[in-house]
């Protein structure tokens, strides 16, 4: 986490969190959500805004982890913005040599590979489970062949429970919580 995040939770410890807003589709990419992608559907229906300004998205990833119950999260300063997820909470992409690589850049050790009924691919680590890019399947592929992996089924519905995350942190709330408006911070406030 970044030193500024940490200055600010220590600042504002009771910034309301915030549900709804950004999500992250099934190829890594982040996406904003205002009002109206929220009123026009849930994620991944109505996707919104995708974020392209490439110092917000390192930002983002620097700062991305999950709560003690599994909902993966961006802490913007001393807000957590709740992510919805369309997939996994992790897109692995995986290079040449058949190491792997998520979304956020962090390197990681293949545990499991895993392929559901549609043959999406997952693999597990102790990062966690994550959706293999699509256009990283051969790569999949070819590791299988040269005995690196062992694919095992997997029921793509059955991921969160099995991997302890939630798909959509705003829906597990229902109407019990409305989502807030993310809010950058001010850290030259007193």
């Amino acid at each position: 986490m970044d030193d500024i995040v940490k200055q600010a939770l220590a600042k504002w410890p009771n910034v309301p969190d915030c549900y709804g807003w950004l999500g992250l589709d099934a190829r890594g990419h982040w996406y904003l959500r205002d009002d109206q992608a929220q009123a026009a559907g849930p994620f991944p229906h109505s996707k919104g805004s995708l974020l392209q300004h490439e110092k917000l998205i390192e930002f983002i990833a620097r700062n991305y982890e999950a709560d003690g119950q599994g909902r993966w999260f961006f802490q913007n300063g001393p807000q957590r913005v709740y992510v919805e997820l369309e997939a996994t909470p992790w897109i692995w992409r995986i290079q040449s040599d058949f190491s792997v690589v998520s979304h956020t850049g962090r390197g990681a050790a293949v545990q499991d590979c895993l392929v559901d009924a549609q043959g999406y691919v997952y693999l597990t680590s102790a990062l966690g489970v994550g959706l293999v890019h699509t256009l990283d399947v051969p790569l999949v592929a070819e590791a299988v062949e040269a005995g690196r992996w062992l694919p095992q089924e997997v029921l793509a519905e059955e991921l969160p429970d099995r991997y302890g995350f939630v798909m959509s942190p705003q829906g597990q709330w229902g109407a019990r919580e409305t989502p807030g408006s993310p809010r950058m911070v001010d850290t030259k406030q007193s």
